[in-house]
This record gives structure tokens, C-alpha cells and sequence, in this order.
């Protein structure tokens, strides 16, 4: 592990109970991150979404691939103590449920990055299994 929720929590804003990843596994700062959520059936959206069938919702699916970027982004020198705000989502394809239990591996990859915003290719998995793959974009302030 290279960074646990305390030290995530140096770098992005976000606290619980919306602070969505748990570790850092790899990050190369500004090019790509892999980053974990472990899925626990205590998490608040599971009470309404769906009682009758526990799953993470989508939308906190690319939430938490976002969070993942602005750790990559923001752990840059020149981005210290910004804050990147989710600019954009496109091409977004859902095709796993997560749900509780599951550990959730998100992996941005940075590919155009300029000093106020960026874009990036984020895939959200459990094992082998891609549950979301998307394009995300970011705004640096």
C-alpha cells in the first residue's frame, strides 16, 4: 500500500462519509493511479439503493474513479492544497454490479494535462471484471 485514508485525506478534500477509496496501491503523480474502495454493507447509499438489492450506484462508481484522479493530480507540486473539481463525463459504460462485499479497483489514467484542467481514462473493476469504464474531466482551482 502506498497511501492509507489518512494520507489520502492530506491530499483531496473529501471526507466521510463521501471520501469513496480507501488505499492507494501504484500511483505515478499526474500520469496514472490504481487506487481501492472496499464495498462494506455498512456504507449509507446501501439503506436506499436497493433495500431489497444492495448496489453501489453508479454515479459513486465514477465518483470515487474521480477522487482517485485528483489524488494523482493534486499530489503534483504545483497542485498542493488545490482542489480538482469533477469537470465532465463521457463514454460511461456499466457492466458489473458492485456490491457489498466487493473490493473495487480503480485505475485512472492521465492523459491530457494542463495547468487548470485535464482528462483521463478511468476503469473501475472487481478481479477481471470491469464494472465502469469512462472518461473523466477535471477542473484544477
Amino acid at each position: 500500500m502506498l497511501m492509507n485514508r489518512e494520507q489520502i485525506m492530506e491530499i483531496i478534500p473529501h471526507r466521510d462519509p463521501f471520501l469513496l477509496i480507501d488505499e492507494i496501491e501504484e500511483m505515478e503523480i499526474g500520469k496514472s493511479i490504481t487506487a481501492i474502495k472496499y464495498v462494506n454493507e455498512k456504507e449509507y447509499y446501501f439503506e436506499g439503493h436497493f433495500p431489497q438489492e444492495k448496489v453501489m450506484p453508479g454515479v459513486l462508481i465514477v465518483e470515487a474513479l474521480a477522487q482517485a484522479g485528483a489524488v494523482a493530480i493534486l499530489s503534483m507540486p504545483e497542485h498542493k492544497g488545490k482542489i480538482a473539481y469533477f469537470g465532465g463525463i463521457s463514454e460511461a459504460k456499466f457492466r458489473q454490479k458492485v456490491l457489498p462485499g466487493d473490493t473495487l479497483h480503480l485505475h485512472v489514467e492521465l492523459d491530457r494535462l494542463r495547468s487548470k484542467a485535464g482528462k483521463g481514462l478511468a476503469t473501475a473493476s472487481i478481479g477481471d471484471k470491469v464494472a465502469c469504464k469512462c472518461e473523466i474531466t477535471f477542473a484544477i482551482g
